[in-house]
């Protein structure tokens, strides 16, 4: 069966479809699905899919051009998670809805757009939320008929909506084609569960099943993940993804930076920022950022450009006041899609509140990588599985 697409990855890019020999596992509902918003869904169905079975709880993805800006499972939001991703503190939450807003909140401004992955059924309470969030669509295996309504009137009816079949079950050998070559390679079916973390290298040996649920979550989201990746985990969702990057520092400092970012915005300085009434979400993101920003803030106070966004003038966050509070923050979990090259990856995720790591291993200095958790006092388990994606 075949399915016409708008465009491959650009405009110019056609003709455009996907294939398979028999019936396709999906049904477009609404709207008409591009390439790269398959190439989304489908990853992301995987990642939620996988986190539902690990995890026992509805999981939900965020996805950007191939990758997981955030993934999460639908635990409960407390108060301060709801004021930072401006939910109303007396909106009842259903667990698909919690694991969205989760997903999403994780990385916000890379969400913008996004193509979301629903593991669960789609209920009123999660497309109330998505109705107000932009979006490129979203994939399921099944939905409300209320929440369908709803998905289906956004972008003036355009909004794609995918049912997934969730019995379906893929080849097991995979192709792609590249410049007339034809690849194949056996599908990645590796089970991420707390089984990858028994080999636990470190002197420090106590970790957590919060802990363990975080590294399975982030093991699993950079199954997903366009390599290099890191991924940076804390109360069942991801903080800091790090993908695509060639070096595997650059993967750890770009997924750490989003994680502080994450943390500095429970700061009650940025909680309580004066947004004016009129400035839409997306724009209270760009300003947050441009807030924790050190130079980039300084020159927004300089020409005045605050006013664009609040009632009064917010004065900047020291340095010394970003660090201390950064310093609360000491149970963050990272896994790595491959080994540690060398151990200022981990000076650099312990900076960030890195406690637990999970990683292949497999590298010629290992034992620098330990040596550096070991004076640190962190948690690392050499998983033996590594998960690069492409």
């Amino acid at each position: 069966m075949r399915y016409e697409l708008k465009y491959g990855c650009n405009p110019n890019q056609k003709p455009a479809a996907v294939s398979t020999d028999g019936e396709l596992p999906f049904t477009v509902l609404n709207g008409r699905a591009g390439y790269i918003n398959l190439l989304d869904a489908l990853n992301g169905w995987q990642l939620v899919s996988e986190l539902r079975r690990a995890a026992g709880l509805p999981a939900a993805a965020s996805f950007k051009h191939v990758s997981p800006a955030g993934a999460a499972i639908g635990l409960p939001l407390d108060e301060t998670l709801k004021k930072m991703y401006f939910v109303d503190e007396n909106a009842e939450l259903s667990p698909v809805a919690a694991a969205y807003i989760r997903a999403r909140g994780a990385d916000r401004m890379s969400s913008f757009g996004d193509f979301i992955a629903i593991s669960d059924r789609v209920d009123v309470s999660l497309a109330s939320i998505l109705k107000r969030e932009v979006s490129d669509g979203i994939i399921a295996p099944d939905y409300d008929e209320e929440a369908l309504s709803i998905l289906c009137s956004k972008k003036k009816g355009a909004y794609t909506v995918i049912r997934m079949d969730p019995e379906y079950v893929p080849a097991p050998v995979e192709r792609r084609t590249v410049y007339g070559v034809t690849f194949e390679q056996g599908r990645n079916d590796s089970v991420i569960d707390e089984n990858l973390l028994l080999n636990i290298v470190t002197d420090n040996k106590d970790l957590p099943e919060s802990a363990k649920r975080d590294l399975i979550i982030a093991l699993i989201t950079l199954k997903y993940t366009q390599s290099n990746s890191v991924c940076y985990a804390e109360d069942g969702q991801t903080i800091g993804v790090g993908a695509g990057q060639q070096s595997r520092i650059h993967c750890t400092r770009l997924a750490g930076n989003k994680a502080d970012l994450w943390h500095l915005r429970h700061c009650p300085e940025v909680l309580e920022l004066p947004f004016r009434e009129d400035i839409p979400r997306p724009n209270r993101d760009n300003a947050i950022d441009l807030y924790l920003s050190d130079d980039e803030w300084m020159d927004v106070l300089d020409e005045g450009k605050w006013q664009q966004f609040f009632t009064r003038r917010p004065e900047p966050m020291s340095k010394e006041k970003k660090r201390a509070w950064l310093a609360r923050y000491t149970e963050t979990a990272l896994a790595s899609d491959a080994f540690f090259p060398f151990g200022d990856n981990i000076e650099r995720a312990f900076r960030s509140g890195v406690k637990y790591v999970a990683q292949p291993g497999g590298s010629v200095r290992d034992d620098d990588v330990i040596k550096a958790c070991n004076e640190h006092g962190l948690v690392m388990c050499f998983t033996g599985l590594r998960l690069f994606h492409h």
